[in-house]
């Protein structure tokens, strides 16, 4: 008698944060945005807003594949390659999201 949850909970509850973590990753980048612009001025580059801005689609788009694998019903298939996509994407963009505030504190961009 095992109590570990099932697979499909799993996948379940991970998709359910990818959903919820990348909606506010999205408010997140878009507040750093404002913040640059109205404390940076012209000594900022624009390049760490346009990354950043890049970053907030990204996270955007993981927000809408995460929700559409929510809402798929029977199609597992489909569903289970949507929340890979959104995973994946998900990592991809969270590793670009914390490039880009190393490259802001440096002053690289």
């Amino acid at each position: 008698m095992s109590h570990e949850p099932s697979k499909a909970f799993v996948e379940l509850d991970l998709t359910i944060h990818i959903f919820t973590v990348s909606a506010t990753l999205v408010g997140v980048c878009l507040t750093v945005i404002g913040i640059m612009r109205h404390l940076g001025g012209a000594r900022t580059s624009h390049f760490g807003e346009e990354l950043l801005a890049l970053d907030a689609f990204l996270f955007l788009f993981c927000c809408i594949l995460s929700y559409i694998a929510l809402k798929m019903g029977s199609r597992l298939s489909q569903k289970e390659l949507l929340t890979n996509i959104a995973d994946y994407l998900f990592i991809f963009a969270l590793s670009m999201m914390a490039l880009i505030c190393g490259l802001i504190v440096y002053e690289i961009i």
